[in-house]
């Protein structure tokens, strides 16, 4: 028996065990994280597959109708995207 040296069950040990704790729990964020930047992009894009994109026009007229640019504002942009 070694008391004073290093005998595989003391520090060395601990610290391996640590370390394969932080190295699962790395692995387990990184899983984390890809999973939220997967469902972050499939929100972003809320198309039905094979739709076509949305005009500027579109999106313009869009805002009229729910009230979030005005009559004012509304032809401006028109004007200025046709």
């Amino acid at each position: 028996m070694m008391w004073g040296g290093y005998d595989g069950w003391g520090w060395g040990w601990g610290l391996g065990m640590i370390h394969g704790l932080l190295w699962w729990v790395l692995v387990i964020l990184g899983i984390i994280v890809l999973v939220r930047l997967l469902g972050r992009s499939s929100a972003s894009a809320p198309m039905q597959p094979g739709a076509a994109p949305e005009t500027a026009l579109e999106i313009l007229k869009r805002r009229y109708a729910s009230g979030e640019i005005g009559k004012a504002e509304f032809e401006e942009k028109k004007r200025d995207l046709t």
